[in-house]
């Protein structure tokens, strides 16, 4: 059994030396302000959570990844295993927060009862008039302009530098069940696993996390979830109207099969837009497949050389 099993990833944590222009940046990208001090920046979607992507003032970094938990008392067990304690987040959103890292380095946080917001108004979606389906009828399609809406984050990337010590680490941990697992070459060459939270009978992304034997320790990227592709589309012309650094999209994946656009915020940190995922059960099990669909897309194209 593993010590919790968390509920969803929470947020992702920068350090960046211009805290307006990554303020700008996020807003283009479909985020809004839910609090800025003199040090940091917090940024929220659409749904409740407080905040998705916060942004320490500094020299550019990646600070680290925050999972969801579901009690305090899940954190007391986490705590108690890692011979460390519970903190109160002295930060907005309030909240409680135990401290790791994981065996590769990287700060992780888990959380619970941060503060939530309201929603923010979203645009209205519209029926769609497939060819084997007409659902729209006497109405027409005006989106309008602007910005993506992000509504939360979905998961995130990491390199490692040993991908069988993460990913039983994680799965001890946080109880993360294993959708994909990629291998290269022979099948038990295995490079990495696209893992996911374990809600039972309640239907979660793809995946929450994706860990990457790489060698090395490094931020891969963070994927946010916007509200569908006519808003995808919208962010994408948003962030190229505005000059920012497009990656890789817009295109489908064939792992987790999300519609995605990848972009580099101001300091080449890469996040990404998706939508429309595979959901999966608990009892799903896990695949193993071959590394060539993994930078490999449905339509699309396949991905230049840093996304690897």
């Amino acid at each position: 059994m593993p010590v919790t099993k968390v509920l969803d990833v929470a947020y992702v944590r920068f350090r960046a030396p211009d805290l307006d222009k990554m303020e700008t940046y996020l807003t283009t990208f479909g985020m809004a302000r839910s609090e800025r001090t003199n040090d940091a920046l917090y940024m929220r979607g659409t749904g409740s959570d407080f905040a998705l992507h916060i942004t320490e003032r500094g020299d550019p970094a990646f600070l680290g990844v925050a999972f969801q938990a579901g009690s305090k008392d899940d954190l007391a067990r986490l705590a108690k295993t890692h011979d460390t304690v519970v903190e109160e987040r002295s930060e907005p959103g309030g909240g409680f927060v135990v401290r790791l890292q994981d065996p590769s380095g990287h700060s992780i946080e888990v959380v619970a009862d941060i503060a939530e917001l309201d929603g923010l108004p979203t645009r209205l979606d519209h029926p769609r008039n497939c060819a084997n389906q007409k659902l729209r009828t006497n109405q027409t399609v005006r989106i309008g302009d602007g910005p993506s809406q992000v509504r939360r984050l979905g998961h995130v990337v990491l390199n490692c530098i040993d991908y069988k010590t993460s990913l039983a680490w994680y799965q001890e941990n946080f109880g993360l069940l294993i959708s994909d697992e990629i291998y290269i070459g022979e099948k038990d060459a295995l490079l990495g696993s696209f893992l996911r939270c374990d809600r039972g009978d309640q239907p979660v992304d793809h995946h929450t996390l994706f860990v990457v034997g790489a060698g090395k320790a490094e931020f891969n990227h963070a994927a946010f979830e916007v509200e569908n592709f006519d808003d995808l589309m919208l962010g994408h012309t948003a962030l190229k109207d505005a000059g920012a650094q497009s990656v890789w999209g817009i295109g489908r994946h064939i792992y987790g099969s999300q519609i995605f656009d990848y972009w580099k915020d101001p300091w080449g940190f890469k996040l990404e837009h998706w939508t429309d995922g595979d959901l999966f059960t608990a009892d799903e099990p896990p695949r193993l497949q071959p590394i060539d669909g993994l930078l490999a897309s449905q339509w699309g194209g396949e991905a230049p050389p840093e996304m690897a």
